[in-house]
């Protein structure tokens, strides 16, 4: 894994999943000593149980390199190849299990020749056995071939879902681009004459106050009336951004849940909510479905609306036990409402907000 991985990967894939994997390629060693035993004895065996040894050593380097120091990753690799091929002659077919090893460790970084590399090496395990010591290593040939696809899954699960989180952080990233133009836009075309217009004025107004014009008052008076009513069109404005209704994060929230690839269960109709608590359950709706889309990781998402309760329900990985700062604001406002505000994981597997009043 590169450096360079969003942080979210790198912990998925740097998690208990990986060491898991990791863990369970351990088996393969383990069983080739067995064989050793069973085809060599007194200095061979030794030998060749070294042999192992130094191969499960070589295989926990090369699984931190891999992740931390790519440069190293291939020699390590190399090592193991030949550890592989220099104990063959100490457990015969057995040995196969551990070019299980080197081949699973390879494939995930070579796509493009992961087919043909398998193929050879299950080809292998059947026929350089059976030439030297007369004995097909088929069990060998089947662990190697199903061990990588399982290999090669988990691989591709780790491109998948950083290929997500970085369509994730991008889909952010131009909606508040988006937003700040809009502001930008709508502002401009908001003050521009209004400033336009006090600028001319209190230049015209100071003009006529030097030539002790009784007109400069006049002027004067226009610009705070100017200058009024471009604060009210400010306030309007921002109010205005900060309008929060029910359909309308609905409709936002289905567009967000689209972007992000979640199924999305949303109402279409909000009449059976009274009006006066169609801004509260907007809000709900508007930090539900963000949450959703920042941090669950899901692949549905419900809301359900009633006439006297609202709740966002998600199958993602859960929410963390600490409440951030969106949920904290959002239940200081139920509480000043006189509402109810539930949050917490939902079985088998998910989250959910629940507002009642």
């Amino acid at each position: 894994m590169d450096r360079t991985e969003p942080a979210d990967v790198q912990r998925w894939v740097r998690g208990w999943r990986l060491v898991l994997l990791d863990a369970g390629m351990l088996v393969y060693p383990a069983v080739t000593v067995p064989g050793v035993f069973q085809h060599s004895s007194g200095r061979a065996a030794v030998a060749g149980c070294v042999i192992v040894g130094v191969f499960v050593g070589c295989y926990v380097l090369a699984t931190r390199a891999a992740a931390r120091h790519a440069r190293r990753f291939w020699p390590l690799l190399g090592v193991l190849a030949v550890l592989f091929v220099a104990a063959l002659p100490f457990a015969h077919a057995e040995t196969f299990f551990l070019a299980t090893v080197v081949v699973s460790l390879a494939v995930p970084r070579l796509p493009r020749y992961s087919g043909a590399l398998v193929v050879v090496a299950a080809l292998a395990a059947l026929v350089v056995p059976w030439m030297l010591w007369g004995t097909a290593g088929w069990t060998q040939a089947v662990a190697l071939v199903f061990t990588v696809l399982v290999v090669y899954a988990f691989a591709e699960a780790v491109r998948a879902n950083a290929a997500l989180v970085e369509a994730r952080a991008e889909v952010a990233r131009l909606a508040s681009e988006a937003e700040r133009t809009r502001i930008a836009r709508d502002l401009h075309d908001l003050l521009g004459h209004s400033l336009t217009a006090i600028t001319v004025k209190s230049t015209l107004a100071r003009r006529l106050l030097d030539t002790g014009d009784a007109r400069a008052g006049e002027e004067m008076t226009e610009v705070e009336t100017l200058a009024r009513q471009a604060l009210t069109d400010v306030r309007a404005a921002v109010s205005g951004y900060r309008e929060v209704t029910l359909a309308g994060e609905l409709a936002r929230g289905r567009e967000l849940l689209r972007a992000c690839g979640v199924t999305a269960d949303l109402p279409t109709a909000t009449d059976v909510v009274d009006p006066a608590r169609q801004e509260l359950f907007g809000w709900v709706v508007r930090e539900g479905l963000t949450n959703v889309a920042r941090h669950a990781r899901a692949t549905r998402c419900a809301v359900t609306v009633t006439e006297s309760t609202v709740e966002v329900v998600d199958d993602g990985v859960g929410g963390s036990p600490e409440e951030g700062s969106g949920l904290a604001g959002l239940r200081e406002r139920v509480k000043a409402a006189g509402g109810q505000f539930r949050a917490g994981p939902v079985r088998p597997r998910g989250w959910h907000v629940r507002v009642t009043l």
